[in-house]
């Protein structure tokens, strides 16, 4: 194969022949010939620039000197060459200097890159993400001074959460914002605290960076509120204006298992008397604002782990189609045949296509309904689906790179072969942006227990999709599989919403994500395996895999759900169970 990255014709069937995305009005103004164009580019950018420096990232990890924290050359080149040829800007509306393109042409362009190099794919997710948050909240100053920089891909920029002592508990977050005055950029505040894990916190590749800082304001006596309600937003720049540093010191690098490319900082602000930021809207709202930053990455990190899952997949098909070693079974003689044609190796080579192939559809889908905003129920299910798109791809996502691992056998536990780096990098994907239990939470918490929309507009488009399969003599019995399922998941809901401690429903939040993440994707195999695409080689893959989530994955769902469904006393664990 010519490079690992995801076949131009997996991305073909995605967005045409299955999502159709030529009916989005913003894609219809502009044409498939600017969207393959983009496509196009991506990946030649991607395999050319991205690609040769994947495992030298790696190894040469980001180093903290006097002067500030250095990364490998070749990522500022890359990322140079990416900033040229508008990359960053392809979101923005042309107003902002972007070309407009629909999230969803911009996220299948991003998958390319997260799979060549997801450590240096990073800084533009990150950097993207905030440019569009001062966008939408800041002012017509701030959004000149902060986000045109960063659009054009000149100024990175980071978002600043966690603290040592809180980690993902934001109502715990301690860094302080005192007022200091009102300028041109809004008001003015000094920023004193502890900011950790910050991706992209550091580096020589852009002209300046641009932190939103997560802060408390102090009350009349001095004391920060408690709880999220006290969280505001903050722009803290690396230059000032007028070119000065501001007081924002690295105090030490994280050292990764993976993703090593990315600098990952602890940042310590106001060591020198404050460092200086503006607020972003209204005291109170920062946490609010926020979650349109972490949403979008929620759904970047999905596609990062679709990504490395799929080029993970196509190493383990190339190794396994080169790869020559036993016989079939039953025959003693005769030369070794390709491992690819072991049924054990097939089985893994079915099931990494599943994943990956699942994963990021998931990803793609979400990013559909991102641009149908303006429809209210498209909105309402990507709220539910989310916390689906940041983990499932996550999980199901590093199975996938374990599976690459086995397939190449003791090669692949060297670092001579890509697939163990590419499972050290996915490792981070269930962490970063709430891990899996964060989002099981979530999902069960304020998507389901809470809101109907979603759930409403859920079932209906599964219902959909059972209704035209049911016509489909081969995919019939998926379809009466799939409608049973959905059922079950909807009687475990019943029971949940009955419980008489309302706080009990989240004993087995993370299991249930499971199996409502695994019912998703058994959804999604059976509408694309209802796709007729020209391809007829592709459109029979589709079945095939499709037969296989739905033989070895779907009955998995049923075993998550039983802890759901049987919770009680008697499942609660004690700290003693630890000793």
């Amino acid at each position: 194969m010519p490079h690992p990255l995801i076949p131009r014709r997996e991305l073909d069937f995605l967005l045409h022949d299955w999502l159709r995305i030529g009916d989005l009005p913003a894609v219809a103004e502009h044409g498939r010939e600017t969207v393959d164009a983009i496509l196009d580019l991506s990946e030649q950018v991607a395999a050319d620039h991205f690609l040769p420096h994947y495992k030298d990232a790696d190894m040469h990890e980001p180093r903290l000197e006097t002067d500030g924290v250095h990364v490998l050359p070749a990522i500022g080149m890359a990322l140079r060459e990416y900033a040229a040829l508008g990359l960053f800007s392809a979101g923005f509306a042309p107003e902002l200097g972007g070309l407009g393109l629909p999230y969803i042409v911009c996220s299948a362009s991003f998958a390319q890159f997260a799979a060549a190099n997801i450590a240096t794919a990073a800084y533009p997710m990150l950097t993207v993400a905030n440019a569009r948050l001062i966008a939408t909240f800041g002012t017509a100053v701030q959004i000149d001074a902060f986000a045109r920089p960063q659009i054009a891909g000149r100024w990175f920029g980071t978002m600043c959460l966690s603290e040592p002592q809180a980690g993902s508990g934001l109502a715990d977050v301690r860094t302080r914002a005192e007022r200091d005055g009102e300028d041109a950029l809004g008001v003015r505040y000094r920023l004193t605290g502890n900011k950790m894990w910050i991706s992209g916190g550091d580096h020589d590749v852009s002209e300046n960076i641009v932190h939103l800082v997560l802060a408390k304001v102090p009350g009349p006596d001095g004391a920060l509120p408690e709880g999220t309600e006290g969280l505001s937003l903050f722009i803290v720049p690396k230059l000032l204006p007028d070119g000065a540093r501001n007081d924002v010191q690295v105090a030490g690098l994280n050292h990764k298992m993976g993703y090593r490319g990315t600098v990952n900082c602890l940042l310590n602000l106001g060591e020198g008397g404050g460092a200086v930021g503006w607020m972003v809207g209204d005291p109170g709202q920062g946490l609010r604002q926020m979650f349109l930053m972490m949403n979008e990455a929620r759904i970047g990190v999905g596609i990062g782990a679709a990504a490395l899952a799929y080029r993970g997949y196509r190493h383990s098909v190339a190794y396994a189609r080169e790869r020559l070693q036993g016989r079939p079974i039953g025959e003693r003689a005769g030369p070794p045949i390709a491992i690819a044609e072991h049924p054990d190796v097939q089985r893994m080579l079915l099931a990494q296509k599943a994943y990956a192939e699942g994963a990021l559809a998931l990803c793609l889908y979400c990013a559909m309904l991102v641009d149908r905003h303006g429809d209210a129920p498209s909105t309402a299910l990507l709220g539910l689906l989310t916390p689906v798109a940041k983990t499932w791809p996550s999980e199901w996502g590093l199975a996938a790179n374990d599976l690459a691992i086995q397939v190449h056998g003791g090669y692949g536990y060297t670092r001579d072969f890509d697939v163990e780096q590419l499972y050290r990098d996915n490792r981070l994907n269930a962490i970063h942006e709430g891990t899996t239990g964060i989002q099981a939470l979530d999902l069960l918490g304020r998507k389901l227990l809470r809101d109907s929309a979603g759930w409403a507009e859920l079932r209906c488009r599964i219902g959909l999709t059972v209704a035209a399969a049911a016509k489909d003599v081969t995919l019939a019995p998926f379809a009466v599989t799939l409608a049973q399922m959905w059922e079950n998941i909807a009687l475990t809901l019943e029971r949940l919403r009955a419980v008489k401690q309302p706080e009990s429903a989240f004993d087995n939040a993370t299991p249930f994500l499971s199996a409502f993440g695994h019912a998703v994707i058994a959804w999604l195999w059976l509408d694309m395996a209802l796709v007729q695409a020209e391809d007829l080689a592709l459109t029979a893959a589709k079945r095939r895999t499709c037969r296989h989530f739905f033989d070895h994955e779907v009955p998995k769902i049923a075993a998550w759900l039983t802890p759901v469904d049987t919770r009680g006393s008697e499942s609660k664990v004690s700290a003693g169970t630890f000793d």
